[in-house]
């Protein structure tokens, strides 16, 4: 379980992220929401070291990654950044093989499990076929598939992704978020999403946090947390909410 207690981030004398507080627990997933500039990159960075938190902890299954290495907080926590920096030559199945890299295989040196990983991994991203192109000769969105294929390829038991959808067609968009949820459900793996997409939150998180101005502004189950006056609040719009056909769970539809 990763447990986050009281953390905040400051940059100078401005605070970015204030006093938040939340647990993650095995097979869950959290959807982070919030306008652009609340914080919610912000925390993923904190969550896995990246970024110092000026106070507070965070633990994973009680222990500090305070305490950790840099290759032991990556054997526990994968990162799915919004996609940039992938855009050079290398081949797709190298790169989701560097994923590999935390359980101690120099590159070049990957072993059978290695790439037994890593193919499974693509063909769960809908990536079969691609082993061999080059990443700077992909799209956008091929390419954020790939950076979700590494991250899973490195087996880690907590993925923490910013946007994770941004540049995917609707059809890869619910695919990512399918594969997350059958992870977490299979593995008892979990996962933070950061995403814009309300009515995804409201499919497959089962906690929703809301952020405003770097601390939490409404936290709990999709159906308490989006509503009205939340999203009102959070987003400044006005919505019409209603229940999806398909699955029962709350629709969240633009008033313009």
């Amino acid at each position: 379980m990763l447990e986050v207690r009281e953390i905040s981030v400051n940059y100078g004398e401005r605070t970015v992220l204030g006093n938040v507080t939340l647990d993650l627990r095995d097979g869950e997933i959290i959807g982070l929401l919030g306008a652009n500039g609340a914080g919610k990159t912000t925390l993923i960075k904190a969550l896995n070291g990246t970024l110092s938190a000026s106070k507070g902890k965070v633990n994973i299954d009680g222990r500090s990654i305070a305490g950790m290495s840099r290759r032991e907080i990556a054997k526990n926590i994968a990162v799915v950044a919004q996609e940039n920096e992938t855009r050079f030559p290398v081949t797709v199945l190298e790169f989701v093989l560097s994923g590999r890299f935390v359980h101690g295989n120099a590159f070049g040196w990957e072993t059978e499990t290695d790439v037994d990983f890593a193919n499974k991994a693509l063909a769960d991203c809908d990536l079969a076929g691609f082993e061999m192109r080059l990443m700077n000769h992909l799209s956008g969105g091929e390419r954020q598939r790939v950076v979700l294929a590494r991250a899973l390829a490195a087996g880690a038991k907590i993925l923490l992704l910013d946007e994770p959808t941004a540049n995917l067609d609707l059809a890869h968009q619910a695919m990512m978020f399918r594969l997350v949820r059958r992870r977490c459900e299979e593995c008892r793996c979990s996962a933070i999403v950061i995403t814009h997409d309300l009515n995804l939150a409201a499919e497959f998180a089962d906690e929703i946090i809301m952020l405003k101005d770097g601390r939490i502004a409404a936290k709990g189950a999709p159906t308490e947390v989006l509503t009205a006056e939340n999203i009102k609040g959070v987003f400044g719009v006005n919505v019409l909410l209603d229940e999806n056909p398909a699955s029962g769970n709350v629709r969240v539809t633009s008033v313009y």
